[in-house]
């Protein structure tokens, strides 16, 4: 069966990952500045339901509004700002006292009553695990924010799922901590499958890979039998051309070779098994191909930085 672009953006977007592990309901009034993700890659959410905020990313001086209404998802985390206006000063998140709603979901009141009476801004936020699985490099070349308001055209089905997360976080009836942690969650899926959909922006290499049917056959093929010791020849094989002519074709599209391709696939799919899924060493190891424990961890080492069992430790 022939395995179409389609195909390999459906399995890309299968295996994602996507659980939200803490989230902040926050009430403030301006001035006001936070900052998030200072020690943190993980991804973070941000959903303004009443109010508006600025939000400056690390590295960048300017910042961008996000009116109420507004979701955006930093796929990589790292340090960014929500400020009431780009020049306001900024305090880091965890400084502020907070209640717990529920097992993963905290109240943040950054503001008295007399101060929230003129006027306050509240945030729905959260901090993520993201992963792609086999595709996760792809998490490298999104931009380091997505916001939904760029893919509402192509994809008008979000928009009543932000409309019940401004309901829910307004009104706070039973168990809307729980409702606007999943919906957060197919909100930030939804913005990945739109920038997916829409062509993944920059990321034109991979979109050209999984789009071609010759080498899609072949990005198929080592990711559904990563175990296999395929050779160059198979694989070239697979796309249908010589040798030569299909490792230049996969080098100039994915900035890989096949061989290291499938080493990159086969030490982050034991990253995950290991790291999440408390997987014994030996049987990842198995499970990949390679003969012996040794001859894993080394070439795990090699690829990742750290031995395979640090990524346990990690995990």
């Amino acid at each position: 069966m022939m395995v179409t672009g389609a195909d390999l953006l459906s399995d890309l977007l299968h295996g994602m990952r996507l659980t939200g592990l803490q989230y902040r309901r926050v009430e403030i009034a301006p001035p006001f500045g936070l900052t998030f993700g200072v020690s943190d890659a993980r991804a973070q959410f941000h959903f303004v339901a009443r109010g508006e905020a600025f939000l400056r990313l690390d590295g960048e001086g300017e910042a961008s509004l996000l009116p109420v209404g507004t979701a955006v998802f930093l796929p990589r985390g790292g340090r960014h700002e929500v400020l009431s206006a780009p020049d306001a000063p900024s305090r880091d998140i965890h400084d502020f006292e907070s209640v717990d709603i529920c097992p993963s979901v905290c109240a943040v009141q950054a503001c008295t009553a007399e101060e929230c009476a003129g006027g306050k801004t509240v945030l729905f936020s959260g901090c993520m695990e993201f992963d792609l699985g086999g595709m996760h490099p792809l998490v490298a070349l999104m931009p380091q924010a997505m916001r939904v308001d760029t893919i509402l055209e192509r994809n008008p089905e979000i928009l009543p799922m932000l409309e019940a997360m401004e309901r829910e976080v307004r009104l706070r009836r039973a168990g809307y901590a729980g409702i606007l942690s999943r919906l957060a969650e197919v909100v930030s899926a939804a913005i990945v499958r739109g920038w997916v959909e829409c062509g993944c922006g920059d990321a034109t290499g991979w979109v050209e890979a999984l789009r071609d049917p010759r080498l899609g056959r072949v990005i198929a093929a080592l990711h559904h039998d990563p175990a296999r010791n395929w050779t160059v020849a198979e694989l070239a094989a697979e796309m249908g051309s010589s040798r030569s002519v299909f490792a230049e074709r996969f080098l100039s599209v994915t900035g890989v070779t096949p061989l290291r391709y499938l080493t990159e696939l086969r030490m982050r799919l034991a990253s995950q098994w290991i790291g999440r899924e408390r997987m014994p060493i030996d049987i990842a190891a198995a499970r990949l191909g390679y003969g012996s424990q040794a001859a894993f961890s080394r070439a795990f080492k090699r690829v990742v930085g750290y031995p395979p069992g640090a990524s346990r430790l990690a995990g």
